[in-house]
This record gives structure tokens, C-alpha cells and sequence, in this order.
């Protein structure tokens, strides 16, 4: 073969044009690379721990109260002579020419807990969208996962109709010179030919799908271009676990979505006990001082005064009764949504361990129509070459070989991907 040719053949294998082939650098990749790159590189990870990054700010600004306010003022007046305030609300109405400069410190002493109850649920608000970061680490390790062995599955697809393609060729070309010699009619080079052409299409339609995986394997790992790799080929012996009950139990304690909307509903109870506290009073302290270097007769050169306040909320309107009650009614909706959410994953985790058994069952099956499908289409060869059967028998068997063949290579890589469903449902994937 000339390199053109070692060049097309590579191209065929790898399902992708040659222009583009020649335009990308092939990558070796492992799935463990894979995972690895998708961690690094994926938007949705990134967005989830910024998200997680703000929320744990949030807890920073609710916290904010416990320290005190200071801040610095410069005043300076020029009033005409006598001035008197005269219009507008209450105040001093003597204005004073001055300049000052002075500090004020204001400090909350208590409101008996409506800030820790706040900071406490902003807390486990930010904890909760920390296990909302390893949630969306497992949902994209997972579609790497589908999308890694998909890749192989299709590859596995392309060389079985590659090989349907040579092998019914061959025997296209040897029923067309049979035919020839008058040995062979001319109904068994067109069923011949019939099933060169269907196994054609299969080959066409292996090649687009396997196109299809890199891309769908490309944005998994967080790309926006379609990029090739070559793939090392990872599959376990592994068998499904027996226990189904330990893997729900392991699933309730483990999902990262279940401890995240654990931590929603005890911030969303912290947060109604804050809003019941708004009917408690506040007592906050104020102090001030500063220096007046110059100023009227009537005014000192420096100042300096403290004070404390108590605020006793007597009636809003029916404010803080509102907003207890919506707080109270949340909290209770997000009760409902973990009991929603558990009932799902143990579902989930039901029908994928049932799903991993059943595609741990098909790999011994498979195997054996496999092996029944090559014999049968030995004898069915050995019929027709002694003319003791017709081409329909012999191109049914072949039908039923590679459809044995698409099947065998379909479980293999099925089972691996219910794996990983399975390892996902029960929180160990991340």
C-alpha cells in the first residue's frame, strides 16, 4: 500500500475526513485523562464553584454585623451672619461656621440571635452549594464517562461493518464469477450484491456515528471544538454488587444532591427562626469624637459623646408576622422537595442496578449467539458452495453474523457505561 492509501485506510478507522484528520493532532487519551480533563476544563464546574464562591461571601456579609461601623467625617460650613433655619422638619435651627473632623463607632450589642440564625443558615446555604460544586463534578464525569465508551462502542461498530464490507465483497466477487461460468444464477449475484449494498450503508452509518462520539466526547471534556483521540480501551471485569438494599443506603447517605438539600432545609429553618426574632429588640451602642479647630465662640474645640439605643419593634403592619410565616412555609417546601428527591434517587438507583445486571447477563449472551452465528454461517458457506442450499440461506446467515456482532460489541461497552450510571447513583462517582 502506498501512503495515500495508508492515509485513507486510517482515515476510514478513525470515521473522520481527511482534511480534518490531517488538520488535528491525534491525542492519546485514557478515560482517568478524560475525567481529569473534564474537571479542569468544564464550564459547568467552574460555574458551580463560583456560585459556591459567592455563597460563602454571603456568609461574610451576614456576619458583618458582629464588628463594628466606623467611619470618618470632614465638615465644613459658612453661614451668613444670625442665620436661623426656618423651614423644614425638626432640627437645630442655629447654624454654626465651622470646620470639624471626627470619627463615629457604631456597635450591635444584641438582638438576641436573629444575626446568628441568620449566619447560620447563610452558612448552610454556602455548604450546600458546596456539594452542589461535587454534584455537578459527578453529572459531568458521568456524561464523560457515556461519551468515552461510546466512542469505543462506535469504533467497535466501524470495524464489525468493515469487516461485513470485505466479507460480503468477497463474496459478491466469487458468486459473480460463478455466475459467469454458468455455475451460479444470476438471482444470487443480485442477492449477493443486495447484501454488499446494505452492508455499505452499515458502514456509512458507523462512520457518521463515530464522527458524532468525538464530538459529543469533545464537549463533554469541556471543548468547544470537535477534537480526535485515540482511546485506550478500559474495560473491567468487574460484576455488579449483590446487596441492592446497602447500595440505596449508601446512595441516601452519599448523593451530594441528598446532602445539599439536607443543608437547604436546615438553612431554610434557621432563616424562619430569624424571622420569627425580628419581634425581639435590638440594643446597638453609638460613640463619636473629634476635633473643632476652628469654629464659632460657642463651639468647643473638640467633641466627643456615646450613646445606646434599644429598639422595640410595637407594629409594622403585620410585617414580621408575614414574612415568618413565608419563611415557615418555605422551609416546609423544601422539606417536601428532599423527601421528593430521595424517593427519585432511590429509583434511580433501582432501575440502574437493574440495568447494569441486565447488561452484565447480556455479555454472556452475546457471546454465545456470537459463536452459534459462526458456526452457522460455516455450514451455511459449506451448503452452498456443495450447491446444497440456496444464497437466501447463506445470506441470512450472514445477516444474523453481523447482527451478532453489533451486539457483542454493543453490550461490552453498554455494561461499562451502566457501571458508571450505577456508580453515579450511589454518590461514589466524583
Amino acid at each position: 500500500m502506498n501512503r495515500r492509501q495508508i492515509a485513507l485506510v486510517c482515515t476510514l478507522w478513525l470515521g473522520i475526513p481527511s482534511g480534518f484528520a490531517s488538520a488535528q493532532t491525534v491525542q492519546n487519551l485514557s478515560l482517568q485523562d478524560a475525567e481529569k480533563i473534564a474537571i479542569q476544563n468544564h464550564p459547568r464546574i467552574q460555574a458551580a464553584m463560583s456560585l459556591a464562591s459567592a455563597a460563602t461571601e454571603q456568609v461574610r456579609e451576614v456576619r458583618s454585623a458582629y464588628y463594628p461601623t466606623v467611619y470618618g467625617s470632614l465638615t465644613g460650613v459658612d453661614a451668613e451672619n444670625n442665620s436661623r433655619v426656618t423651614a423644614g422638619g425638626l432640627n437645630n435651627p442655629i447654624i454654626f461656621e465651622r470646620y470639624a473632623n471626627g470619627i463615629t463607632v457604631g456597635q450591635l450589642l444584641t438582638d438576641f440571635g436573629r444575626t446568628h440564625e441568620l449566619a447560620k443558615s447563610s452558612n448552610l446555604h454556602a455548604q450546600a452549594q458546596q456539594e452542589n460544586v461535587v454534584a455537578t463534578r459527578a453529572d459531568v464525569l458521568l456524561r464523560v464517562d457515556q461519551a468515552y465508551f461510546s466512542v469505543l462502542k462506535a469504533q467497535a461498530v466501524l470495524r464489525v461493518a468493515e469487516e461485513t464490507v470485505k466479507s460480503r465483497q468477497l463474496v459478491s466477487d466469487q458468486v459473480t464469477a460463478l455466475a459467469k461460468s454458468q455455475i451460479k444464477s444470476g438471482l444470487d449475484v443480485s442477492f449477493a450484491n443486495v447484501d454488499l449494498a446494505q452492508a455499505r450503508l452499515l458502514l456509512v452509518q458507523a462512520q457518521n456515528d463515530l464522527q458524532a462520539s468525538f464530538a459529543d466526547l469533545s464537549s463533554a471534556l469541556g471543548f468547544s471544538d470537535e477534537r480526535t483521540f485515540v482511546l485506550s480501551d478500559e474495560t473491567s471485569s468487574q460484576t455488579p454488587p449483590a446487596n441492592l438494599s446497602d447500595l440505596i443506603q449508601q446512595a441516601v447517605k452519599n448523593r451530594p444532591e441528598l446532602i445539599g438539600q439536607r443543608l437547604d432545609v436546615s438553612s431554610a429553618q434557621s432563616y424562619a427562626t430569624a424571622e420569627r426574632d425580628l419581634w425581639l429588640p435590638s440594643i446597638s451602642a453609638v460613640g463619636t469624637a473629634g476635633l473643632t479647630p476652628y469654629g464659632a465662640d460657642a463651639l468647643a474645640p473638640r467633641y466627643a459623646a456615646v450613646g445606646f439605643n434599644v429598639n422595640v419593634p410595637l407594629f409594622n403592619g403585620h410585617l414580621f408576622g408575614a414574612l415568618h410565616s413565608e419563611a415557615n412555609f418555605r422551609a416546609h417546601a423544601q422539606e417536601q422537595y428532599l423527601r421528593d428527591l430521595q424517593n427519585r434517587v432511590v429509583r434511580d438507583v433501582r432501575t440502574a442496578w437493574l440495568n447494569a445486571n441486565s447488561a452484565f447477563q447480556r455479555l454472556a449472551l452475546t457471546d454465545q449467539l456470537l459463536k452459534q452465528a459462526t458456526d452457522a454461517v460455516d455450514l451455511a458457506q459449506a451448503r452452498y458452495k456443495l450447491g446444497l442450499s440456496s444464497i437466501i440461506e447463506l445470506s441470512q446467515a450472514q445477516l444474523n453474523m453481523t447482527q451478532a456482532e453489533l451486539e457483542s460489541a454493543n453490550s461490552k461497552y453498554d455494561y461499562e457505561t451502566q457501571l458508571s450510571v450505577l456508580n453515579y447513583q450511589i454518590g461514589s462517582l466524583h
